[in-house]
């Protein structure tokens, strides 16, 4: 053997002889893994790159309809410093049914549903959040159709909204 293959040998078998350096341990729990919907209802307010979700920890629904007011209340004073804001008209009158994960937001004076509009888009994106909550529904699934004195507008969903 060559001097250089014999110090190639015993470097090799060297780095055999240490390992790689990591002692065993036992078996570590990683904790319960993520599961289902997110808990918490998220409320969308609007922003410059389309509806912005924000978290309402500790808020449950139970109907639709509280979604509705958490849109009334606004954003905090934060949320506002950092650009959102309540674009659904705060004096118009919603109420909102599901059937089959899909949901229908009846509002007589409301004009503005169009894919252009942002308020449209908080109304989609938060019902369809209320409806994941509530029902189980993935809440990019579900369809939601505006009913006004200007007619059927929709359905929507929330990712028809969001910017790219």
């Amino acid at each position: 053997m060559t001097r250089p293959r014999t110090a190639l040998l015993c470097c090799a078998l060297a780095l055999l002889a240490a390992g790689c350096g990591i002692r065993p341990t036992g078996v570590l729990d990683g904790g319960t893994a993520p599961s289902g919907i997110p808990q918490g209802m998220r409320i969308y307010f609007a922003s410059d790159n389309g509806p912005h979700a924000v978290s309402r920890p500790g808020i449950t629904l139970k109907e639709l309809n509280g979604a509705f007011k958490l849109l009334a209340a606004g954003p905090t004073a934060q949320e506002r410093a950092d650009g959102l804001a309540n674009l659904v008209p705060t004096g118009t009158r919603f109420t909102a049914t599901s059937s089959h994960g899909a949901v229908t937001i009846n509002a007589p004076e409301y004009l503005g549903a169009s894919p252009e509009d942002p308020a449209t888009g908080q109304l989609v994106c938060t019902l369809a959040r209320a409806e994941a909550l509530l029902h189980g529904t993935p809440s990019d699934t579900v369809p939601v159709t505006i009913v006004s004195k200007a007619g059927r507008a929709g359905p929507y969903q929330c990712w028809q909204f969001r910017q790219h």
